[in-house]
Order: C-alpha cells, then sequence, then structure tokens
C-alpha cells in the first residue's frame, strides 16, 4: 500500500500546485490523517489487531481527499473519512471483506449529502464549471459541445475539478509506477478507458453536437472528470475487483459502458464513483461466472 501512496503523490503535488491553495493541502493532510486515526480508534476500541501500519486506511484517506473539491470544508474531509473507514470498511469486517472501495463510498455520501459544496470547483480564483459540465451546458443549449473546452488544458490539469483528477499527465505517472511494481496490469483499467472510449465514440453520435467518433470530444472525456483516477487507482482495488483474468476484462468492459451511459444519458456530467460502486456490487456475480471450474466436477450423474 506504501507504492500506492507514492503512486498518488505527482497526483497530489500537481493539484496542491494546481489551486495554488494552502488550504488544498491541509484538506489532503487532514483527510488523509483522519482516516488512520479512525481506523486506529475503531480497533483499540473493539480489541483488534492495530492495522494502520498497512497503509491502507492512509491510501483510503488521500483517494477521498484527491476526490474532494479544493474548497471543501475541513470538517468535511473529516466527516468522509470516518464514514469510508467506519462504515464502509470496519462495519463490514476490515480489509478484505468491503464491498465497495471505501473512499468512493464516502464521495458518494458526501455528495449526496452536501451536493452544493461538493459541485461547487474554483480554478485561478475563478467559480467555474468543470470542462464536463461545460460540455454537457453546451449540449443542453444547443450549442457546439466544445465550446469554451481545451483539450490540452484537460491533458496537463489546468482546468478546474476535484484536487487530484486534473492532471492526466500526472495520474499517469504514478500508474506507470504501480505497473513497474506490479502491483497492477492493465486489464483492468486498459479495458475500462477502451470500453469508455469505443462507447462514447459510438453513442456520442446520436446525441446533437457530437457526431460519431469525434477525436476532440472523446478526448475531452478520456482527460475530463475522475475517468483517469478512477481507471487507475480505484477500479484496481484488490479486494473489490474481480481476481480472475476473465472477471478483470468483464469488469473493465461493465465500467467503461456504465461510465458512457451516466456521461451520456445520465443527470450528472460525471458518473466515474457511480459505475465503479456500481460495478463493485456485481463482483461476486462475475467471479461466479467466470471463475473456472474445477476439472471433473459438476458433470451429469
Amino acid at each position: 500500500m506504501l507504492w500506492v501512496i507514492i503512486a498518488l503523490l505527482p497526483a497530489t503535488f500537481f493539484g496542491i500546485y494546481n489551486f495554488r491553495d494552502t488550504h488544498a493541502w491541509l484538506l489532503v493532510i487532514v483527510t488523509t490523517a483522519a482516516a488512520v486515526l479512525t481506523e486506529y480508534i475503531y480497533e483499540k476500541l473493539m480489541h483488534k489487531k492495530i492495522t494502520i501500519k498497512d497503509f491502507s486506511a492512509a491510501v483510503t484517506g488521500l483517494l477521498l481527499a484527491l476526490n474532494l473539491p479544493p474548497t471543501a470544508p475541513i470538517w468535511m474531509g473529516i466527516i468522509g473519512s470516518v464514514f469510508a473507514i467506519l462504515v464502509v470498511k470496519q462495519l463490514f469486517g476490515g480489509l478484505g471483506q468491503n464491498f465497495m472501495n471505501p473512499a468512493l463510498g464516502a464521495r458518494c455520501f458526501l455528495l449526496i449529502s452536501f451536493t452544493g459544496r461538493m459541485t461547487s470547483f474554483v480554478y485561478d480564483g475563478v467559480s467555474g464549471a468543470t470542462p464536463l459540465a461545460t460540455i454537457r451546458a453546451n449540449i443542453e443549449a444547443g450549442n457546439a459541445a466544445l465550446d469554451g473546452v481545451n483539450s490540452m488544458d484537460m491533458l496537463i490539469g489546468n482546468i478546474a475539478g476535484t484536487i487530484g483528477e486534473t492532471s492526466v499527465i500526472a495520474i499517469v505517472i504514478g500508474a506507470i509506477i504501480l505497473i513497474l511494481k506490479g502491483i497492477i496490469d492493465l486489464r483492468i483499467p486498459g479495458t475500462y478507458i477502451v470500453t469508455f472510449a469505443l462507447f462514447i465514440g459510438i453513442f456520442g453520435g446520436f446525441v446533437d453536437g457530437i457526431g460519431f467518433f469525434n477525436v476532440q470530444y472523446m478526448t475531452a472525456e478520456l482527460c475530463g472528470g475522475g475517468l483517469m483516477l478512477g481507471a487507475w487507482f480505484m477500479a484496481t482495488d484488490y479486494v473489490t475487483s474481480p481476481i480472475t483474468k476473465k472477471g478483470q476484462i468483464v469488469y473493465g468492459i461493465l465500467l467503461g459502458c456504465l461510465t458512457g451511459l451516466f456521461r451520456l444519458f445520465g443527470g450528472s456530467a460525471e458518473g466515474v464513483s457511480y459505475a465503479i460502486i456500481f460495478s463493485n456490487l456485481l463482483v461476486p456475480l462475475i467471479e461466479r461466472v467466470t471463475l473456472p471450474k474445477p476439472f471433473g466436477k459438476g458433470g451429469e450423474k
């Protein structure tokens, strides 16, 4: 888990630099510390083995912080960390027993509970919409989908968004670290990203102002929102993703289709968090279908 934290540092440091705000740095530190402290206190009170040295709680807290707007109040990060560790993780038995990614579970909880604060973004001192929200607004207004959207800014990260999702380059650097260390492979994130690209390339043609396989639109969708952070760092969570190779491919395809469905036809411009959580719930079914049957078993008698 320590290497996951190291791999998240490029996105973390870029996010703090990008928003040029000491509040973002404080939010990251406090949210991460709150997750670790919550796990320690719970395990101490329940007389369980203290597991904070495995860094899983720190990873959860850091991922949650990277999924928060840079202007989110400190207390919101604390509430989210407590929910992630206590409700999503520990009450279901601790590491290895949780049925969904704790950081994403907490993000969705905060989004439902504090919608206004979770969808308020500031970049360069000015409040404004994220690129995906701009695209959605353009489509609904009947304008060209990419009006006011710069794909290069999205690639570099000079855009509004959550602390850790803005720079594709920083996220990919972290992903390369995980791949080189053998912590993740390309099955889930690769299948997820390719499926999503194909989905929006095809079905984007049915949306006014986009067209089939609009390269600029596809690039904006791939670089925007939490897709890259989710694909490389949250969809690949060992606990909540399939263990079989076939299952991982099916899981990636499901993620790509759901994210595309939510973004193109849903009520939100994002959709990654909901796609991953929904897919987490289907992992037992995916594994049941894709687990190889033992030789000589299951035949007719």
